[in-house]
């Protein structure tokens, strides 16, 4: 197919430009200032509306296999790409594990045949599969992931010399969720002798404490410096983990940061409305911690932001706080709770891009995808700052079916979005059943 944007503004590489675009084949052909003049199959008039390059999500569950009564590939990825995300990055925590590289291509298989949007999945690592570890191609799979806390079973990897051994035998980069058990489980303790069953919901932030995030956090960067290990540190949450990272460009680090979305949108005050719907791990914190993090992207000590997209079904949200599960689904609004930032005149258009596409192309090392450049494959999302968006239940694409924000009103919409050249999802629609494909990674 081929393609032609036309009179929209293009947001790559730090600036924005009027700029008109012909796709052809599933890649960016041309960028220039008038294509008009071109015969295509397809036009899309982008008159007063911003194109982004489709968003890079690096941290989501889609909990298949296992849990596909949540989610799964098929509709998560559908509802990714009516949030402007054209590629993501797929957590093992699933049932079985992805914690064999047979199993990892199991979901390959599944992503192959379901997925609208781009996938690449991550190895989990256990305290005893190194020797999968060891023979993970870095070219198949977007990296390792190690719960150095909040995970249960053999996933938990906590242990000091167990942790080294994985760190120095890493062939691909490490991404690590970090709080310390011990810590929380202390917390747990204390405020269930004081509350019983029935601990308030405003107490998840004392429990998955600063603490907890900052002794976990800072073990994992020391055994990177110990270790050399590329190391990448999921949803930082607290102002007290951020001197563990420098502010400078991306480039040339070894240790990266990344905050989510839904950490940087809300803080502790939230949960007196929203209670066990934005119970995650970790947790969201204080105004102070959440104020720190915008500092953080704003002077690249976080240099990505994601999602942790982890959709439960509205019935197991309804529990009391031990019993309703952590996560909330994110991935269909997430790029419209950013562009709230840029209406408060906080984060600029090409920040945005940087954060959620750019940076995280260049840290996994993806091939010709996380910018707007001829060659590349044209994935992209068209933005319309002007036209609100009103989260309606009717709207969600989630499989379980709600969003913590239903009722609420964000100020830009998706217009469109474009996955390697295929219109995906247009005027509040999916439009295609293309399958998304693997991405290439070069390592």
């Amino acid at each position: 197919m081929s393609l032609l944007i036309l009179n929209g503004s293009i947001v790559n590489e730090g600036r924005i430009k009027p700029m008109d675009l012909y796709i052809k084949n599933g890649r960016i052909e041309r960028i220039d200032p008038d294509l008009s003049h071109m015969s295509v199959q397809n036009t899309i008039d982008a008159t007063g509306m911003k194109i982004l390059p489709g968003l890079i999500d690096d941290q989501v569950h889609f909990r298949e296999p296992g849990m596909t009564q949540k989610a799964n590939i098929y509709t998560e990825s559908r509802a990714a790409v009516a949030g402007g995300i054209t590629t993501f990055m797929e957590m093992p925590n699933t049932n079985p594990q992805s914690t064999t590289i047979e199993k990892l291509e199991n979901k390959f298989s599944i992503a192959s045949k379901n997925s609208l949007a781009n996938y690449s999945f991550y190895l989990g690592a256990t305290v005893d599969n190194l020797d999968q570890i060891k023979k993970l191609n870095p070219k198949t799979a977007c990296g390792i992931k190690i719960f150095m806390g909040s995970s249960t079973g053999n996933m938990l990897v906590d242990a000091p010399d167990v942790l080294e051994q994985i760190y120095r035998n890493a062939p691909s980069i490490i991404a690590t969720h970090c709080e310390d058990t011990p810590t929380i489980l202390v917390n747990e303790f204390k405020y269930k002798e004081r509350y019983g069953e029935n601990i308030p919901f405003t107490r998840h932030p004392m429990i998955r404490s600063e603490e907890a995030c900052y002794k976990s956090s800072s073990m994992a960067v020391e055994l990177a410096k110990k270790t050399g290990a590329q190391l990448h540190i999921l949803h930082i949450t607290t102002k007290k983990e951020l001197e563990l990272f420098t502010s400078s460009s991306l480039e040339g680090k070894q240790i990266t940061a990344e905050a989510c979305v839904h950490h940087l949108y809300l803080n502790d005050n939230h949960y007196k409305d929203k209670g066990a719907l934005i119970k995650c791990n970790p947790s969201v914190k204080t105004e102070m911690d959440q104020q720190a993090l915008i500092s953080a992207v704003l002077d690249n000590q976080i240099d990505i932001i994601a999602t942790d997209h982890a959709p439960h079904l509205w019935e197991e949200k309804q529990n009391t706080y031990f019993y309703a599960p952590s996560g909330l689904p994110l991935i269909q609004h997430s790029l419209l709770m950013l562009l709230e930032f840029y209406h408060k005149q906080i984060f600029d258009l090409a920040l945005i891009a940087q954060k959620t596409s750019h940076a995280v192309a260049d840290r996994f090392k993806i091939i010709d995808r996380g910018y707007i450049r001829e060659g590349y494959w044209a994935d992209l999302v068209i933005v319309d700052c002007r036209k609100p968006t009103i989260i309606n239940k009717n709207d969600i694409l989630y499989k379980c079916g709600w969003s913590p924000f239903e009722g609420e009103t964000f100020r830009s919409s998706i217009d469109t979005t474009i996955v390697s050249g295929e219109i995906c999802y247009k005027n509040g629609k999916i439009c295609s059943d293309q399958v998304g494909k693997r991405i290439g990674i070069n390592r």
